[in-house]
């Protein structure tokens, strides 16, 4: 299946760190809002967050690779697709690009748990969730 676009930008001098490439923190920052446009996709709005069921993703394990540069100027896209569905929980990859030549920058697996705003717990996951992901599942 196709990986969803979950997140475009360019990289601002501001994310860079004092090395003078894109600094950690943007990297995760970039993923965490490629998992809100996703869930939102899934039928997790933000509009549901506040004020309807109250349930969204919580990430509890992070697995990630570096694999080039990014520096300031670089146009950056970040696809996601989702490697499995359990009962509670479900593993994202994202895979993040520098646009112009197509280069693999970066890499994670994300295993988010369905949380339970109010009661901070995990809950299952709403099966009509569950039914939109299957669209973006990567085949074994």
């Amino acid at each position: 299946m196709p990986a969803f676009l979950s997140f475009r930008s360019v990289v601002d001098p501001a994310d860079c760190d004092f090395l003078g490439h894109m600094n950690v923190s943007r990297y995760f920052a970039a993923c965490s809002d490629g998992v809100f446009a996703i869930q939102s996709e899934m039928g997790l709005t933000a509009c549901d967050m506040r004020e309807g069921r109250r349930l969204s993703f919580a990430v509890v394990n992070v697995q990630s690779n570096f694999r080039a540069e990014l520096a300031a100027g670089d146009a950056i896209r970040l696809e996601t697709s989702i490697i499995d569905v359990g009962t509670k929980s479900m593993t994202f990859r994202h895979r993040m690009f520098r646009a112009d030549e197509n280069l693999l920058a970066f890499e994670t697996v994300f295993k988010c748990v369905m949380f339970d705003l109010e009661a901070r717990i995990s809950r299952d996951i709403p099966d009509e969730v569950r039914a939109r992901a299957s669209q973006w599942l990567e085949e074994a």
